[in-house]
Protein backbone atom coordinates (compact mmCIF):
# COMPACT_ATOMS: atom_id res chain seq x y z
CA UNK A 1 0.00 0.00 0.00
CA UNK A 2 2.87 2.31 0.85
CA UNK A 3 4.44 1.67 -2.58
CA UNK A 4 1.26 2.65 -4.37
CA UNK A 5 1.12 5.89 -2.38
CA UNK A 6 4.70 6.65 -3.36
CA UNK A 7 3.82 6.12 -7.05
CA UNK A 8 0.86 8.45 -6.78
CA UNK A 9 3.00 11.08 -5.05
CA UNK A 10 5.67 10.81 -7.73
CA UNK A 11 3.21 11.22 -10.59
CA UNK A 12 1.44 14.09 -8.86
CA UNK A 13 4.74 15.87 -8.23
CA UNK A 14 5.70 15.59 -11.93
CA UNK A 15 2.36 16.90 -13.09
CA UNK A 16 2.51 19.88 -10.71
CA UNK A 17 6.01 20.85 -11.86
CA UNK A 18 5.13 20.60 -15.56
CA UNK A 19 1.82 22.35 -14.97
CA UNK A 20 3.63 25.30 -13.43
CA UNK A 21 5.98 25.45 -16.43
CA UNK A 22 3.24 25.08 -19.02
CA UNK A 23 1.17 27.87 -17.46
CA UNK A 24 3.77 30.26 -18.86
CA UNK A 25 3.64 28.59 -22.29
CA UNK A 26 -0.09 28.14 -22.93
CA UNK A 27 -1.21 27.30 -26.46
CA UNK A 28 -2.30 30.18 -28.67
CA UNK A 29 -5.97 30.64 -29.48
CA UNK A 30 -7.06 31.28 -33.05
CA UNK A 31 -8.08 34.82 -33.97
CA UNK A 32 -9.47 35.82 -37.36
CA UNK A 33 -6.91 37.93 -39.30
CA UNK A 34 -7.68 41.62 -39.13
CA UNK A 35 -8.86 43.51 -42.22
CA UNK A 36 -9.56 40.27 -44.07
CA UNK A 37 -12.74 41.86 -45.48
CA UNK A 38 -12.59 45.42 -46.79
CA UNK A 39 -15.78 47.48 -46.52
CA UNK A 40 -15.29 48.40 -50.20
CA UNK A 41 -15.05 44.79 -51.32
CA UNK A 42 -18.04 45.25 -53.67
CA UNK A 43 -18.16 47.73 -56.56
CA UNK A 44 -21.62 48.96 -55.66
CA UNK A 45 -21.07 52.46 -57.13
CA UNK A 46 -24.18 54.43 -56.18
CA UNK A 47 -26.16 51.51 -54.77
CA UNK A 48 -27.17 51.98 -51.11
CA UNK A 49 -25.73 49.77 -48.38
CA UNK A 50 -28.20 47.88 -46.24
CA UNK A 51 -27.97 45.10 -43.70
CA UNK A 52 -30.72 43.24 -45.60
CA UNK A 53 -29.16 40.47 -47.67
CA UNK A 54 -30.87 38.30 -50.28
CA UNK A 55 -28.46 35.48 -49.37
CA UNK A 56 -30.59 34.87 -46.27
CA UNK A 57 -33.64 34.11 -48.40
CA UNK A 58 -34.43 30.44 -49.08
CA UNK A 59 -33.94 29.25 -52.66
CA UNK A 60 -37.62 28.29 -52.74
CA UNK A 61 -38.53 31.98 -52.46
CA UNK A 62 -36.16 32.88 -55.29
CA UNK A 63 -37.01 30.12 -57.76
CA UNK A 64 -40.79 30.05 -57.63
CA UNK A 65 -41.47 27.92 -60.73
CA UNK A 66 -42.96 24.69 -59.26
CA UNK A 67 -41.39 22.55 -61.98
CA UNK A 68 -37.95 24.02 -61.28
CA UNK A 69 -38.45 23.57 -57.55
CA UNK A 70 -39.17 19.90 -58.14
CA UNK A 71 -36.01 19.53 -60.24
CA UNK A 72 -33.88 21.20 -57.55
CA UNK A 73 -35.35 19.02 -54.80
CA UNK A 74 -34.70 15.91 -56.86
CA UNK A 75 -31.11 17.00 -57.52
CA UNK A 76 -30.46 17.69 -53.82
CA UNK A 77 -31.64 14.18 -53.03
CA UNK A 78 -29.96 12.22 -55.82
CA UNK A 79 -26.94 14.22 -57.03
CA UNK A 80 -23.78 12.14 -56.74
CA UNK A 81 -21.54 15.09 -55.79
CA UNK A 82 -23.88 15.85 -52.88
CA UNK A 83 -23.68 12.24 -51.72
CA UNK A 84 -19.88 12.23 -52.02
CA UNK A 85 -19.70 15.41 -49.92
CA UNK A 86 -21.88 13.75 -47.26
CA UNK A 87 -19.44 10.83 -47.09
CA UNK A 88 -16.59 13.31 -46.56
CA UNK A 89 -18.54 14.74 -43.61
CA UNK A 90 -18.95 11.24 -42.17
CA UNK A 91 -15.20 10.56 -42.44
CA UNK A 92 -14.29 13.89 -40.86
CA UNK A 93 -16.75 13.27 -38.03
CA UNK A 94 -15.06 9.93 -37.30
CA UNK A 95 -11.64 11.62 -37.09
CA UNK A 96 -13.11 14.28 -34.79
CA UNK A 97 -14.41 11.59 -32.42
CA UNK A 98 -10.99 9.97 -32.48
CA UNK A 99 -9.27 13.24 -31.56
CA UNK A 100 -11.64 13.72 -28.61
CA UNK A 101 -10.74 10.26 -27.34
CA UNK A 102 -7.00 11.12 -27.31
CA UNK A 103 -7.23 12.23 -23.66
CA UNK A 104 -8.33 8.76 -22.57
CA UNK A 105 -5.81 6.09 -21.61
CA UNK A 106 -5.11 3.09 -23.82
CA UNK A 107 -5.99 -0.23 -22.22
CA UNK A 108 -5.43 -3.74 -23.49
CA UNK A 109 -5.84 -7.13 -21.85
CA UNK A 110 -5.23 -10.66 -22.95
CA UNK A 111 -3.90 -14.10 -21.96
CA UNK A 112 -0.39 -15.20 -22.97
CA UNK A 113 1.55 -18.44 -22.97
CA UNK A 114 5.34 -18.61 -23.07
CA UNK A 115 7.49 -21.70 -23.57
CA UNK A 116 11.22 -21.32 -22.89
CA UNK A 117 14.30 -23.56 -22.82
CA UNK A 118 17.97 -22.62 -22.42
CA UNK A 119 20.80 -23.75 -24.65
CA UNK A 120 23.13 -26.16 -22.83
CA UNK A 121 26.12 -24.66 -24.67
CA UNK A 122 25.71 -21.23 -23.06
CA UNK A 123 27.42 -20.24 -19.80
CA UNK A 124 24.16 -20.57 -17.93
CA UNK A 125 23.49 -23.91 -19.57
CA UNK A 126 26.94 -25.22 -18.54
CA UNK A 127 26.23 -24.27 -14.93
CA UNK A 128 22.89 -26.04 -14.89
CA UNK A 129 24.29 -29.00 -16.74
CA UNK A 130 21.03 -30.07 -18.25
CA UNK A 131 18.24 -28.71 -20.44
CA UNK A 132 15.29 -27.32 -18.57
CA UNK A 133 11.85 -26.44 -19.87
CA UNK A 134 9.73 -23.59 -18.55
CA UNK A 135 6.04 -23.00 -19.21
CA UNK A 136 4.60 -19.67 -18.18
CA UNK A 137 0.98 -18.58 -18.22
CA UNK A 138 -0.19 -15.02 -17.64
CA UNK A 139 -3.24 -12.83 -17.92
CA UNK A 140 -1.94 -9.28 -18.37
CA UNK A 141 -3.55 -5.86 -18.64
CA UNK A 142 -1.58 -2.91 -20.03
CA UNK A 143 -2.42 0.77 -19.64
CA UNK A 144 -0.84 3.89 -21.11
CA UNK A 145 -1.68 7.55 -20.66
CA UNK A 146 -0.08 10.84 -21.77
CA UNK A 147 -0.70 14.15 -20.04
CA UNK A 148 -1.63 16.97 -22.43
CA UNK A 149 0.70 19.44 -20.74
CA UNK A 150 1.43 21.69 -23.70
CA UNK A 151 -2.00 21.49 -25.32
CA UNK A 152 -0.83 19.27 -28.18
CA UNK A 153 -3.86 17.00 -28.05
CA UNK A 154 -6.14 19.99 -27.54
CA UNK A 155 -4.70 21.57 -30.70
CA UNK A 156 -5.12 18.33 -32.63
CA UNK A 157 -8.74 18.11 -31.48
CA UNK A 158 -9.43 21.69 -32.60
CA UNK A 159 -7.68 21.00 -35.90
CA UNK A 160 -9.98 18.03 -36.49
CA UNK A 161 -12.99 20.13 -35.52
CA UNK A 162 -11.98 22.74 -38.10
CA UNK A 163 -11.49 19.97 -40.65
CA UNK A 164 -14.96 18.60 -39.88
CA UNK A 165 -16.57 22.03 -40.16
CA UNK A 166 -14.66 22.49 -43.42
CA UNK A 167 -16.31 19.38 -44.87
CA UNK A 168 -19.71 20.68 -43.75
CA UNK A 169 -18.96 23.97 -45.53
CA UNK A 170 -17.78 22.03 -48.59
CA UNK A 171 -21.13 20.25 -48.64
CA UNK A 172 -22.83 23.65 -48.60
CA UNK A 173 -20.63 24.75 -51.51
CA UNK A 174 -21.71 21.72 -53.54
CA UNK A 175 -25.35 22.35 -52.64
CA UNK A 176 -25.15 26.03 -53.61
CA UNK A 177 -23.38 25.23 -56.89
CA UNK A 178 -25.89 22.49 -57.68
CA UNK A 179 -28.92 24.72 -57.14
CA UNK A 180 -27.38 27.47 -59.27
CA UNK A 181 -26.49 24.98 -62.02
CA UNK A 182 -29.99 23.46 -62.11
CA UNK A 183 -31.66 26.88 -62.19
CA UNK A 184 -29.29 28.22 -64.84
CA UNK A 185 -29.75 25.14 -67.04
CA UNK A 186 -33.54 25.31 -66.63
CA UNK A 187 -33.69 28.95 -67.71
CA UNK A 188 -31.31 28.21 -70.57
CA UNK A 189 -33.73 25.50 -71.76
CA UNK A 190 -36.58 28.03 -71.66
CA UNK A 191 -34.44 30.41 -73.69
CA UNK A 192 -33.72 27.72 -76.27
CA UNK A 193 -37.46 27.00 -76.47
CA UNK A 194 -38.16 30.69 -77.12
CA UNK A 195 -35.43 30.83 -79.75
CA UNK A 196 -36.75 27.66 -81.36
CA UNK A 197 -40.17 29.27 -81.64
CA UNK A 198 -38.60 32.38 -83.21
CA UNK A 199 -36.68 30.25 -85.72
CA UNK A 200 -39.78 28.25 -86.67
CA UNK A 201 -41.71 31.46 -87.26
CA UNK A 202 -38.79 32.80 -89.29
CA UNK A 203 -38.76 29.66 -91.45
CA UNK A 204 -42.45 30.14 -92.24
CA UNK A 205 -41.88 33.82 -93.15
CA UNK A 206 -38.82 33.04 -95.27
CA UNK A 207 -40.60 30.26 -97.15
CA UNK A 208 -43.39 32.71 -97.98
CA UNK A 209 -40.76 35.26 -99.06
CA UNK A 210 -39.19 32.58 -101.25
CA UNK A 211 -42.52 32.03 -103.01
CA UNK A 212 -42.90 35.81 -103.41
CA UNK A 213 -39.40 36.07 -104.85
CA UNK A 214 -40.13 33.31 -107.37
CA UNK A 215 -43.24 35.20 -108.44
CA UNK A 216 -41.23 38.42 -108.76
CA UNK A 217 -38.68 36.61 -110.91
CA UNK A 218 -41.46 35.37 -113.18
CA UNK A 219 -42.68 38.92 -113.56
CA UNK A 220 -39.13 40.07 -114.30
CA UNK A 221 -38.77 42.24 -111.19
CA UNK A 222 -35.86 40.23 -109.74
CA UNK A 223 -33.32 37.76 -111.07
CA UNK A 224 -32.50 34.14 -110.25
CA UNK A 225 -29.85 35.47 -107.89
CA UNK A 226 -32.57 36.80 -105.58
CA UNK A 227 -34.37 33.46 -105.69
CA UNK A 228 -31.21 31.58 -104.74
CA UNK A 229 -30.47 34.04 -101.95
CA UNK A 230 -33.99 33.69 -100.57
CA UNK A 231 -33.69 29.92 -100.68
CA UNK A 232 -30.33 30.16 -98.88
CA UNK A 233 -32.03 32.07 -96.06
CA UNK A 234 -34.55 29.26 -95.68
CA UNK A 235 -31.75 26.69 -95.48
CA UNK A 236 -29.91 28.90 -92.98
CA UNK A 237 -32.94 29.08 -90.67
CA UNK A 238 -33.49 25.32 -90.89
CA UNK A 239 -29.85 24.67 -89.99
CA UNK A 240 -30.26 26.96 -86.96
CA UNK A 241 -33.26 24.84 -85.96
CA UNK A 242 -31.15 21.67 -86.05
CA UNK A 243 -28.48 23.36 -83.94
CA UNK A 244 -30.97 24.61 -81.35
CA UNK A 245 -32.58 21.15 -81.08
CA UNK A 246 -29.13 19.67 -80.48
CA UNK A 247 -28.36 22.24 -77.78
CA UNK A 248 -31.68 21.49 -76.08
CA UNK A 249 -30.98 17.77 -75.95
CA UNK A 250 -27.42 18.25 -74.68
CA UNK A 251 -28.67 20.55 -71.93
CA UNK A 252 -31.41 18.09 -70.98
CA UNK A 253 -28.73 15.42 -70.65
CA UNK A 254 -26.73 17.73 -68.38
CA UNK A 255 -29.73 18.41 -66.17
CA UNK A 256 -30.48 14.69 -65.97
CA UNK A 257 -26.93 14.08 -64.76
CA UNK A 258 -27.25 16.82 -62.14
CA UNK A 259 -30.39 15.12 -60.87
CA UNK A 260 -28.59 11.77 -60.72
CA UNK A 261 -30.74 10.20 -63.43
CA UNK A 262 -30.20 8.72 -66.91
CA UNK A 263 -30.53 11.22 -69.75
CA UNK A 264 -34.15 12.11 -70.52
CA UNK A 265 -36.34 14.99 -71.69
CA UNK A 266 -37.00 17.72 -69.13
CA UNK A 267 -40.45 19.06 -68.35
CA UNK A 268 -40.53 22.86 -68.24
CA UNK A 269 -42.62 26.01 -68.38
CA UNK A 270 -42.07 29.01 -70.68
CA UNK A 271 -39.69 31.93 -70.57
CA UNK A 272 -42.54 34.44 -70.45
CA UNK A 273 -43.87 32.97 -67.18
CA UNK A 274 -40.60 33.41 -65.29
CA UNK A 275 -40.05 36.18 -62.79
CA UNK A 276 -37.22 36.18 -60.29
CA UNK A 277 -38.03 38.24 -57.17
CA UNK A 278 -34.49 39.59 -56.95
CA UNK A 279 -33.79 43.01 -55.48
CA UNK A 280 -30.31 44.45 -55.07
CA UNK A 281 -30.18 43.79 -51.32
CA UNK A 282 -26.46 43.21 -50.93
CA UNK A 283 -25.94 43.53 -47.20
CA UNK A 284 -22.38 44.24 -46.05
CA UNK A 285 -19.18 42.56 -47.31
CA UNK A 286 -18.46 41.17 -43.83
CA UNK A 287 -21.60 39.04 -44.12
CA UNK A 288 -19.80 36.93 -46.73
CA UNK A 289 -17.89 35.30 -43.85
CA UNK A 290 -21.14 33.84 -42.55
CA UNK A 291 -23.04 33.39 -45.83
CA UNK A 292 -20.55 32.12 -48.42
CA UNK A 293 -19.71 28.47 -47.72
CA UNK A 294 -16.49 28.62 -49.76
CA UNK A 295 -15.29 31.54 -47.61
CA UNK A 296 -16.24 29.60 -44.48
CA UNK A 297 -14.36 26.56 -45.74
CA UNK A 298 -11.26 28.67 -46.46
CA UNK A 299 -11.30 30.03 -42.91
CA UNK A 300 -11.77 26.55 -41.43
CA UNK A 301 -8.73 25.45 -43.43
CA UNK A 302 -6.80 28.33 -41.86
CA UNK A 303 -8.00 27.31 -38.39
CA UNK A 304 -6.92 23.75 -39.07
CA UNK A 305 -3.45 24.87 -40.18
CA UNK A 306 -3.17 27.20 -37.15
CA UNK A 307 -3.96 24.40 -34.68
CA UNK A 308 -1.61 21.96 -36.41
CA UNK A 309 1.13 24.58 -35.98
CA UNK A 310 0.35 24.66 -32.25
CA UNK A 311 0.59 20.86 -32.15
CA UNK A 312 3.87 20.87 -34.07
CA UNK A 313 5.37 23.43 -31.69
CA UNK A 314 4.36 21.34 -28.67
CA UNK A 315 6.56 18.52 -29.99
CA UNK A 316 9.65 20.52 -28.87
CA UNK A 317 8.72 20.14 -25.21
CA UNK A 318 8.96 17.09 -22.91
CA UNK A 319 6.09 14.64 -22.62
CA UNK A 320 4.81 13.03 -19.46
CA UNK A 321 3.72 9.45 -19.94
CA UNK A 322 2.35 6.93 -17.50
CA UNK A 323 2.48 3.24 -18.40
CA UNK A 324 1.57 0.25 -16.33
CA UNK A 325 0.88 -3.43 -16.54
CA UNK A 326 -0.53 -5.96 -14.13
CA UNK A 327 -2.34 -9.20 -13.86
CA UNK A 328 -1.74 -12.85 -13.08
CA UNK A 329 1.40 -14.84 -13.86
CA UNK A 330 2.30 -18.44 -13.09
CA UNK A 331 4.40 -21.33 -14.41
CA UNK A 332 1.52 -23.59 -13.53
CA UNK A 333 -1.87 -22.94 -15.03
CA UNK A 334 -3.55 -24.56 -12.03
CA UNK A 335 -2.20 -21.78 -9.77
CA UNK A 336 -2.76 -18.90 -12.21
CA UNK A 337 -5.86 -17.62 -10.44
CA UNK A 338 -4.13 -17.31 -7.08
CA UNK A 339 -3.29 -14.26 -4.97
CA UNK A 340 0.37 -15.18 -5.16
CA UNK A 341 0.23 -14.90 -8.98
CA UNK A 342 -0.60 -11.19 -8.89
CA UNK A 343 1.98 -8.80 -10.34
CA UNK A 344 2.08 -5.08 -11.22
CA UNK A 345 4.45 -2.67 -12.93
CA UNK A 346 4.03 1.14 -13.12
CA UNK A 347 6.39 3.52 -14.94
CA UNK A 348 6.08 7.28 -15.18
CA UNK A 349 8.61 9.60 -16.74
CA UNK A 350 9.45 12.63 -18.83
CA UNK A 351 10.89 12.40 -22.32
CA UNK A 352 12.60 15.46 -23.80
CA UNK A 353 13.48 15.12 -27.50
CA UNK A 354 17.12 15.95 -28.22
CA UNK A 355 18.22 14.40 -31.49
CA UNK A 356 15.59 13.05 -33.88
CA UNK A 357 17.10 13.72 -37.31
CA UNK A 358 15.48 17.20 -37.36
CA UNK A 359 12.01 15.73 -37.76
CA UNK A 360 10.33 17.95 -35.16
CA UNK A 361 11.82 21.18 -36.53
CA UNK A 362 10.96 20.17 -40.09
CA UNK A 363 7.36 19.42 -39.11
CA UNK A 364 7.12 22.81 -37.41
CA UNK A 365 8.58 24.69 -40.39
CA UNK A 366 6.21 22.87 -42.75
CA UNK A 367 3.25 23.70 -40.50
CA UNK A 368 4.19 27.40 -40.58
CA UNK A 369 4.34 27.31 -44.39
CA UNK A 370 0.97 25.52 -44.51
CA UNK A 371 -0.54 28.12 -42.20
CA UNK A 372 0.65 30.98 -44.42
CA UNK A 373 -0.68 29.17 -47.49
CA UNK A 374 -4.05 28.73 -45.79
CA UNK A 375 -4.13 32.45 -44.93
CA UNK A 376 -3.34 33.43 -48.52
CA UNK A 377 -6.05 31.07 -49.82
CA UNK A 378 -8.50 32.58 -47.33
CA UNK A 379 -7.66 36.08 -48.51
CA UNK A 380 -7.88 35.05 -52.16
CA UNK A 381 -11.27 33.40 -51.59
CA UNK A 382 -12.63 36.59 -50.02
CA UNK A 383 -11.31 38.74 -52.87
CA UNK A 384 -12.75 36.30 -55.42
CA UNK A 385 -16.12 36.48 -53.65
CA UNK A 386 -16.03 40.27 -53.87
CA UNK A 387 -15.22 40.12 -57.59
CA UNK A 388 -18.08 37.70 -58.25
CA UNK A 389 -20.55 39.94 -56.43
CA UNK A 390 -19.27 43.00 -58.33
CA UNK A 391 -19.52 41.17 -61.67
CA UNK A 392 -23.06 39.97 -60.99
CA UNK A 393 -24.18 43.43 -59.83
CA UNK A 394 -22.93 45.00 -63.04
CA UNK A 395 -24.50 42.45 -65.38
CA UNK A 396 -27.81 42.34 -63.52
CA UNK A 397 -28.19 46.12 -63.17
CA UNK A 398 -27.74 46.90 -66.90
CA UNK A 399 -29.84 44.14 -68.42
CA UNK A 400 -33.13 46.04 -68.46
CA UNK A 401 -31.56 48.92 -70.37
CA UNK A 402 -29.82 46.49 -72.70
CA UNK A 403 -33.06 44.58 -73.41
CA UNK A 404 -34.94 47.84 -74.04
CA UNK A 405 -32.36 48.94 -76.63
CA UNK A 406 -32.38 45.51 -78.27
CA UNK A 407 -36.18 45.66 -78.52
CA UNK A 408 -35.94 49.02 -80.26
CA UNK A 409 -33.28 47.57 -82.56
CA UNK A 410 -35.60 44.67 -83.40
CA UNK A 411 -38.53 47.00 -84.14
CA UNK A 412 -36.31 49.01 -86.50
CA UNK A 413 -35.15 45.88 -88.32
CA UNK A 414 -38.71 44.61 -88.72
CA UNK A 415 -39.72 47.90 -90.27
CA UNK A 416 -36.64 47.72 -92.47
CA UNK A 417 -37.70 44.27 -93.71
CA UNK A 418 -41.21 45.50 -94.55
CA UNK A 419 -39.99 48.68 -96.28
CA UNK A 420 -37.24 46.98 -98.29
CA UNK A 421 -39.61 44.19 -99.39
CA UNK A 422 -42.13 46.76 -100.57
CA UNK A 423 -39.46 48.68 -102.47
CA UNK A 424 -38.32 45.45 -104.16
CA UNK A 425 -41.90 44.70 -105.17
CA UNK A 426 -41.95 48.00 -107.03
CA UNK A 427 -38.47 47.47 -108.48
CA UNK A 428 -37.03 50.38 -106.49
CA UNK A 429 -34.47 48.45 -104.35
CA UNK A 430 -31.99 45.62 -104.55
CA UNK A 431 -33.14 42.35 -103.01
CA UNK A 432 -29.88 42.21 -101.06
CA UNK A 433 -31.33 44.88 -98.77
CA UNK A 434 -34.23 42.56 -97.92
CA UNK A 435 -31.84 39.73 -97.15
CA UNK A 436 -29.67 41.84 -94.85
CA UNK A 437 -32.67 43.24 -93.02
CA UNK A 438 -34.11 39.74 -92.56
CA UNK A 439 -30.86 38.36 -91.15
CA UNK A 440 -30.44 41.32 -88.81
CA UNK A 441 -34.04 41.03 -87.64
CA UNK A 442 -33.63 37.36 -86.75
CA UNK A 443 -30.35 37.97 -84.93
CA UNK A 444 -31.87 40.84 -82.95
CA UNK A 445 -34.83 38.71 -81.87
CA UNK A 446 -32.53 35.86 -80.80
CA UNK A 447 -30.36 38.36 -78.94
CA UNK A 448 -33.35 39.58 -76.94
CA UNK A 449 -34.02 36.02 -75.77
CA UNK A 450 -30.34 35.69 -74.83
CA UNK A 451 -30.52 38.99 -72.95
CA UNK A 452 -33.54 37.77 -70.98
CA UNK A 453 -31.56 34.67 -70.03
CA UNK A 454 -28.48 36.77 -69.16
CA UNK A 455 -30.58 38.77 -66.73
CA UNK A 456 -31.89 35.65 -65.00
CA UNK A 457 -28.43 34.09 -64.97
CA UNK A 458 -26.97 37.26 -63.45
CA UNK A 459 -29.67 37.15 -60.77
CA UNK A 460 -28.73 33.55 -60.00
CA UNK A 461 -25.03 34.44 -59.87
CA UNK A 462 -25.68 37.44 -57.62
CA UNK A 463 -27.74 35.30 -55.26
CA UNK A 464 -25.02 32.64 -55.20
CA UNK A 465 -22.15 35.16 -54.98
CA UNK A 466 -23.68 36.68 -51.84
CA UNK A 467 -23.85 33.20 -50.31
CA UNK A 468 -27.42 32.20 -51.06
CA UNK A 469 -28.74 28.81 -52.06
CA UNK A 470 -27.59 26.40 -49.33
CA UNK A 471 -29.99 27.53 -46.59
Amino acid sequence: MKSILNIIKGVTFSVIILGAISSCMARKEYERPKNIVDEKLFRTDMLPSDSTNIANVSWKEIFTDPILQGDISKALENNLDIRIALQSITSAEAYLKQSKAAYQPTVSIGPNYTFQTQSINTQFGQIIGERRYVNQFDLTANIGWEADIWGKMKSQEKAQLASYLGTVAAHKVVKSDLIASIASAYYQLLTYDAQKRIINETIIVREKNLETTKALKTSGTVTEVAVQQSEALVFNAKSLLIDIDTQIQLLENTMSLLMGEPSHSIERSTLENQKLPINLELGYPAQLLANRPDVMRAEYNLMNAFELTNAAKAQFYPTLKLTGSGGLQSVDIDHLFNVNSLFANVVTGLAQPLLNKRQIKTNYEVSLANKETAYLNFRKTVLTAGKEVSDAIRVFSVQDSYIDLKQKELDAYKKSVDYSQELVNYGMANYLEVLNASVNSLNAELNIANAEYSKMKAAIELYQALGGGWK
